[in-house]
């Protein structure tokens, strides 16, 4: 009779905050695999929600929304939710495909909040120190502006999405790149001043701890055993004035995980050795030696593979990581992966992998930008925006993963970082990059040997 009594009592306080003035919006991927996840995450939601029997949370798969690609990147997307939603929806909840949601803790939780009311909720993080990747925002004291971590999930109030759909409609963002979601997001919400700061929450969770209303698995996904050595060809973008330095980092750290890697240089070193692809150095950005690099991948002067991995040659990578990884992906299909920035979002831009943290392509990938023509407008075109201008015209979608990084482990919020189990870093300077691999990519229990 006491337990019936308590639950009388939970049903009731749930009553103030039914689940249908909730919408989450899972921030699903066009891929096969992630389509796959977001699908099973809102069949979870609904049975919880059905369990409960007060109605039904809205869930939808963001890549589902519309035909805008750059919807990934959340505002392009608030005018099409404020103009679906304009008067059912009190709460708007962003989760990633791997974040759980407890739907009876989450409503408890923002019952707690008046929905009447600008609010933008979740688990704040900050820099520990001014951050290239956030442009060096409040260097004076980096840890005073709060982010959400996007893994425990973050929520605007109805109030708020709605002003913001409507701004977006004439204040774009100041920057033309989308390069830390999370961050740019807050900096807009804030407005300089002029909107709301992040409210911490403790419920929303990037772990697995019992009082959370969210909660995330931040391991590499387990789909099966890691794909083969012999799977991944990977290419390494150096030239002459970084043989002595880079490339022996390389050496000491990672390439031994390596079935088939070549590196290509602007001249041929046999002591490495390097390959010298006729494509002259670049200052800039590397379009004609990474085309050629697709070019020779498809060839028969190489080890045919499924995979293709490009890196520059002060990228830190985790190979044993990433053969797991792709084990969760179809190489039949066309797939490019890694850490995913975006140009232009707000004004139907495109999408691409961003090259120092690791392009990787499936071979169907590849031999699909080779034959539809695209090519480099200049040797020292951005290679992987051009890639990414190109992989856009053919609807191949860019896949995001966050295990991916164009910058140092330092450039990183600690707390965000902590909960995850990183492929890839990028960049040596004021660092050391064997410390580096060694604390966060080695593994003492790595899959090399198979």
């Amino acid at each position: 009779m006491a337990a019936h009594n308590g639950w009388r009592r939970v049903a009731t306080f749930l009553l103030s905050l039914g689940p249908q003035q909730v919408v989450l919006v899972i921030q699903s991927q066009r891929n096969s695999y992630h389509s796959r996840q977001a699908s099973q995450r809102k069949e979870e939601i609904l049975l919880q929600a059905t369990q409960l029997g007060q109605g039904a949370p809205v869930v939808l798969l963001l890549h589902e929304l519309s035909q805008n690609d750059g919807d990934w990147s959340i505002l392009p997307a608030l005018p099409h939710l404020s103009v679906s939603f304009s008067q059912s929806a009190a709460w708007f909840m962003f989760v990633e495909e791997e974040t759980s949601i407890m739907l009876t803790s989450l409503l408890r939780v923002l019952n707690k909040y008046d929905a009447q009311k600008e609010w933008f909720l979740g688990k704040r993080l900050h820099d520990s120190k001014a951050s290239i990747i956030h442009h060096y925002a409040f260097s004076e004291d980096p840890t005073s502006f709060g982010y959400p971590d996007p893994a425990a999930g973050w929520v605007l109030s109805a109030p708020l999405l709605h002003r913001l759909a409507e701004r977006i409609q004439y204040s774009p963002l100041k920057s033309d790149f989308t390069i830390d979601l999370k961050h740019e997001i807050a900096l807009y919400i804030w407005d300089d001043g002029r909107g709301p700061v992040l409210t911490d929450v403790p419920e929303f969770c990037a772990g697995q701890e019992a009082h959370c209303a969210t909660a995330f698995t931040a391991s590499v996904p387990n789909c099966g055993d890691p794909v083969k050595k012999e799977d991944i060809f990977v290419a390494v973008k150096t030239c002459q004035k970084f043989h002595s330095d880079r490339v022996p980092v390389v050496k000491a750290t990672w390439e031994k995980d390596a079935a088939f890697l070549e590196y290509y240089s602007d001249v041929t070193d046999s002591s490495i050795p390097t390959i010298h692809l006729g494509v002259p150095n670049t200052e800039r950005g590397h379009c004609g030696k990474t085309f050629a690099i697709l070019k020779r991948f498809l060839s028969p002067a190489v080890p045919e593979a499924d995979w293709l991995l490009i890196v520059d040659d002060d990228t830190l990578i985790s190979l044993p990581r990433l053969r797991s990884l792709l084990r969760c992906y179809d190489a039949t299909e066309a797939v490019s992966l890694g850490e995913r920035y975006g140009y232009g979002l707000g004004q139907k831009g495109y999408s691409y992998t961003t090259g120092g943290a690791g392009m990787v392509l499936s071979r169907t990938a590849v031999a699909k930008i080779l034959s539809s023509g695209c090519s480099c407008y200049h040797d020292d075109a951005p290679d992987d925006m051009v890639l990414g201008m190109c992989l856009t015209t053919l609807n191949v979608p860019i896949t995001h993963s966050p295990l991916f990084h164009q910058a140092r482990p330092e450039d990183y919020a600690p707390a965000w970082l902590s909960n995850h189990q990183p492929v890839s870093f990028h960049k040596h300077c004021s660092t050391d990059p064997v410390a580096a691999f060694t604390h966060w990519l080695q593994d003492r229990h790595a899959h090399s040997e198979l």
